[in-house]
């Protein structure tokens, strides 16, 4: 280190006697053109003006070399910091274009660049989370797929033994009608849910009874109410709406299904249909397990299941509140849930 230093020092020692012998050199040049203007003084007078004419040369000629030299530093640095800028970001794209997506660079190391330094920060991140949102759907899928796929087999081998009695091929027939139906029910939930995401399928709005239409759903559901002796009672005012029937109907037919779910043997379900201040507002309210604070964050992502255990057995694909947020805020609408453990869930579409 100290012979790297010895160069240096010696040359900075080498310009400062320069810029002192320049200095003293050309005071005293200036001095003596003075002199043949003015006429030279006594000689205290010439030494004073002589020494204080070399004094400015030299704080001059020292301001502009250090002027100078920190010019061309910070040119040596600026060229070096950009050059540094454009290798580290290059980098940082390879890997992220390679899958790697945990890449982070602190724009306080490239000040000049700090907007493209964050739009490559937030980039990586936002592909992070799409990457790992793409895993997730991907495993989710497979693993709803796999559940059906496997009792299909299974119970298909079953029916190889011909000495089953006939209500044992009765039930494992009836299995593996309910878990083909299944199969049916996510690809197609997974087909509309593409189409809606891509825009693809347009709204058909038109004007009808969203009143009537809420009726007809709960008419449609009467074996799975019925069957359980849930009591429905519904307070519906006559409201008229421009909406995409086919669409609305998935809704009311999803959450109703939910919450005659969810809703235990003699239970009640309790149906509202209001307009206030220009809104259409529907409540769906069952006196069933409730959902926690925390499963209420994520009720409406896809897959997610509040009982998953349960949920399974009753052939759900997680995909239902999933397409009824869509279809709400594809018609301008929100929906919302409240809910406490042990005391029912209310689920409310604004539209």
């Amino acid at each position: 280190m100290k012979k790297q230093k010895w160069p240096q020092t010696l040359s900075w020692l080498l310009w400062c006697l320069f810029i002192i012998i320049a200095g003293f050199t050309a005071g005293y040049y200036l001095t003596m053109m003075i002199y043949t203007i003015i006429g030279r003084p006594p000689e205290p007078a010439a030494y004073v003006l002589y020494g204080l004419l070399s004094l400015a040369v030299l704080a001059l000629e020292f301001f502009l070399f250090f002027y100078i030299l920190r010019r061309a530093q910070q040119g040596k640095d600026h060229g070096w910091l950009q050059d540094s800028f454009f290798k580290v970001a290059s980098h940082a794209m390879s890997r992220i274009a390679h899958g790697d997506f945990s890449v982070f660079l602190d724009p306080r190391d490239f000040r000049d660049h700090s907007e493209l330094v964050e739009s490559i920060n937030t980039m990586a991140q936002a592909l992070g989370t799409l990457e790992t949102l793409r895993q997730d759907f991907v495993s989710n899928v497979s693993h709803e797929i796999q559940s059906p796929l496997t009792s299909i087999g299974g119970y298909a081998a079953l029916l190889e033994n011909n000495a089953l009695m006939p209500e044992q091929r009765k039930h494992y027939l009836e299995i593996i009608k309910a878990e083909s139906a299944r199969l049916s029910k996510l690809s197609s939930n997974l087909l509309k849910l593409s189409s809606l995401d891509s825009g693809v399928i347009p709204l058909a709005a038109r004007q009808f009874r969203l009143d009537k239409q809420l009726q007809s759903a709960v008419i449609l559901l009467d074996p799975q109410w019925s069957q359980k002796n849930i009591s429905i009672t519904a307070d519906l005012d006559k409201v008229m709406v421009s909406a995409d029937e086919e669409l609305l109907s998935q809704v009311w037919i999803n959450l109703l299904h939910n919450a005659i779910k969810f809703t235990p043997e003699g239970g009640r379900i309790q149906i509202t249909l209001a307009a206030k201040g220009g809104k259409t507002i529907c409540t769906i309210a069952d006196n069933g397990m409730g959902i926690s604070p925390e499963d209420q964050l994520h009720i409406f992502e896809r897959f997610y299941k509040v009982d998953k255990s349960r949920d399974r057995s009753l052939g759900g694909n997680g995909l239902g509140l999933s397409l009824v947020k869509k279809i709400v805020e594809l018609h301008g609408g929100i929906v919302s849930v409240e809910s406490e453990p042990g005391k029912g869930t209310t689920l409310i579409v604004t539209l």
